[in-house]
């Protein structure tokens, strides 16, 4: 039961910040350069984030998901 709500929970996070990434690319062409702020800040906290193990998308999913296993909490 862990190991299939493990899977889903990493497609969600690897869905929200495929979204993030999307998103914040095309409001950029069509809205404001400075959108790309968003795609850097994503992209700084998915390179620091096996070093510091915190990602506030499993932090969020772990809340809504409590009965997975915690994945990156910090520990």
């Amino acid at each position: 039961m862990g190991t299939n709500q493990t899977q889903t929970k990493i497609r969600l996070h690897d869905a929200i910040v495929g979204i993030l990434y999307g998103v914040s690319v095309i409001l950029a062409v069509t809205v404001n350069m400075q959108w790309l702020y968003v795609t850097g800040a994503v992209a700084l906290l998915q390179i620091i984030s096996p070093m510091t193990k915190f990602c506030p998308v499993y932090f969020i999913l772990n809340k809504m998901m409590p009965d997975s296993d915690p994945i990156q909490n910090g520990k």
